[in-house]
């Protein structure tokens, strides 16, 4: 799905003008009106600044991981009071403001980790529900399971700013290449990937995957993120990154809730992909598996 119905070859981003772009980092706690003030001061000092574009982290609206209780305070996307707090923002600032992921209800049993591209009268211009969901036992005893409360989006998102086309991912989702390929492919030049990254597999893997993501598609990847202890004990690693087509770091932060901003010149995607177009070179091909020589359609690129 795009913010437009016409067709792009693969690979080829819509430029315009450079502008400022900036990451809100947060310590996300349990209490979402205290979290929607904290974030909304500094998505307000990033206005001041002259970001037009502003992303927030993973779980902007409260860091609940105890399911009962979070669906104690889950709304509807309709009667959401976060998101109709950040609509009213945007729409006061006049910016495109990017919420990273809220905790909405999708249905009686479930949530969505949803992602909202709020435009500057405050209208949802597109939002994208996390389709990788993170299950995963850690070596260092943490477990956690998305699942448990969480439903899958089905959706690849990409959407229109003035200036470039976007793509969506959350979190986990940076662990898949596909995504982010099946996204550049579809013309975006810039790419998000809010995220609430535990500490231990920050410190591993943080900036190799986000710099993996911008040199294989050759975009910008912004990535907000929750930094340090919070109210629930959990770790995450901060660190909020913004990475240009080339794959070098332009802006990034520590681990203190604070504001990374960078200035984005769309027409450096154009000038990256015109060095290294792998974008339009992945070709087609078929795997023969050794068992039983049985033949695995491959889609373009080369990811299953």
């Amino acid at each position: 799905m795009t913010g437009s119905s016409d067709t792009l070859t693969p690979g080829t981003p819509r430029l315009g003008s450079p502008f400022r772009a900036a990451l809100i980092q947060m310590r996300t706690e349990k209490n979402v009106a205290a979290n929607v003030a904290a974030a909304s001061a500094l998505i307000r000092e990033a206005a001041a600044a002259g970001a037009s574009y502003i992303q927030t982290p993973e779980m902007t609206g409260t860091m609940e991981e105890n399911r009962e209780a979070l669906f104690r305070v889950l709304h509807a996307e309709e009667n959401d009071p976060a998101l109709a707090a950040f609509r009213a923002l945007a729409a006061e600032l006049k910016v495109h403001l990017h919420i990273g992921s809220l905790a909405v209800r999708a249905s009686e049993h479930r949530a969505a980790n949803r992602s909202y591209l709020l435009a500057p009268d405050g209208m949802i211009a597109a939002c994208y529900d996390k389709i990788h969901m993170f299950d995963v036992d850690l070596p260092n005893g943490d477990v956690y399971r998305e699942t448990a409360a969480y439903r899958p989006g089905e959706l690849a998102i990409v959407a229109e700013l003035p200036q470039i086309r976007l793509g969506f991912t959350i979190c986990y989702d940076l662990r898949f290449p596909a995504l982010f390929r099946a996204l550049a492919e579809a013309g975006a030049g810039m790419i998000a990937a809010p995220a609430a990254f535990t500490q231990s597999t920050g410190e591993a893997h943080w900036h190799i995957l986000l710099r993996a993501r911008a040199i294989e598609t050759g975009c910008y990847v912004l990535a907000a993120a929750q930094g340090g202890t919070h109210e629930n004990g959990r770790k995450t690693f901060g660190h909020s990154l913004i990475i240009d087509p080339w794959g070098t770091i332009l802006a990034e932060g520590g681990t203190e809730p604070g504001i990374v901003s960078a200035e984005i010149d769309p027409a450096q995607v154009a000038l990256v992909r015109g060095r290294i177009p792998s974008l339009s070179n992945g070709r087609r091909f078929e795997l023969v598996a050794p068992a039983d020589h049985g033949r695995l359609h491959v889609v373009p690129g080369g990811v299953a």
